[in-house]
């Protein structure tokens, strides 16, 4: 008998298009360009992005601990204020064929996460917590419960710890598993073990490939599917991959190319 499964997952079916970073190929990854392109031009069905935490408290779509590589200001996200973050050109670095940076200069803006839920009131998100700082987890589960998103959003934190704490504080929301936990699920998945039913998450969010070897099958999802977990692979931007994957029946495929994917999808 196949498991219950979560009720965000209920109305699902596979193959999602998910937009890595929004698309970080055709636009600056995590912000409203990005994300704009994907939902209006490529329908995408759920956004991948991140979540990280400025030095007075507000939650900010970044993926980079620094700002450095993607944006023209430097250090630590968490060491700057909000009205210094906000300020900053996050599409200052995204290059454009040749070398054109066509987004610099264009106010591209590193979004709040609260902005971001606001105005994509219907899409679906899979939001994942990057810092490990005491309450972040009960500001975080603030946000999305004061923008009624909480069944709209599957959430955690490749950390265990952070994960745990957010299971605590969005404990009726979709949860992915966290670093550990997901690798002893892997390796009892691949060996046909029977894992445990019984763990608070729902989701596996999972790289293809893992040391060479491909971790993603049809008797892997098989299995998965038995015990009621959805499973999203990333980071995929090969058309051969992404077809064979739909072929599989993949919960979803988060990719960069949100194009390639929406041609492949049809």
């Amino acid at each position: 008998m196949l498991a219950m499964v979560h009720p965000f997952l209920r109305c699902l079916r596979p193959t999602l298009h998910i937009a890595h970073r929004g698309g970080a190929a055709l636009a600056p990854e995590n912000t409203f360009a990005a994300f704009r392109l994907a939902v209006d031009r490529f329908r995408t069905d759920m956004i991948e992005t991140d979540v990280r935490v400025t030095s007075d408290g507000e939650l900010v779509i970044m993926h980079d601990a620094t700002l450095d590589r993607t944006t023209n200001g430097e250090g630590p996200v968490a060491s700057h204020s909000w009205s210094h973050v906000s300020t900053l050109d996050a599409g200052y670095r995204y290059e454009g064929p040749g070398r054109s940076f066509p987004f610099r200069g264009q106010r591209v803006r590193i979004p709040r996460l609260e902005t971001v839920l606001e105005r994509f009131p219907r899409t679906l998100f899979n939001l994942e917590v990057k810092d490990d700082l005491p309450t972040v987890e009960d500001a975080f589960a603030h946000v999305i419960r004061d923008a009624g998103a909480v069944g709209r959003v599957c959430v955690g934190s490749e950390d265990d710890a952070v994960s745990k704490r957010l299971l605590r504080a969005l404990p009726d929301a979709c949860h992915f598993y966290p670093r550990n936990a997901v690798t002893n699920l892997i390796i009892g998945l691949r060996a046909g073990e029977t894992p445990r039913t019984d763990d608070p998450y729902d989701v596996l969010d999972i790289p293809l490939y893992y040391g060479g070897a491909r971790l993603v099958d049809t008797q892997f999802l098989f299995r998965a599917a038995k015990i009621g977990r959805w499973v999203n692979v990333w980071t995929v931007n090969d058309r051969s991959e992404m077809e064979k994957l739909v072929a599989e029946q993949v919960g979803g495929i988060m990719t960069d190319r949100p194009d390639l994917l929406r041609d492949v999808l049809g």
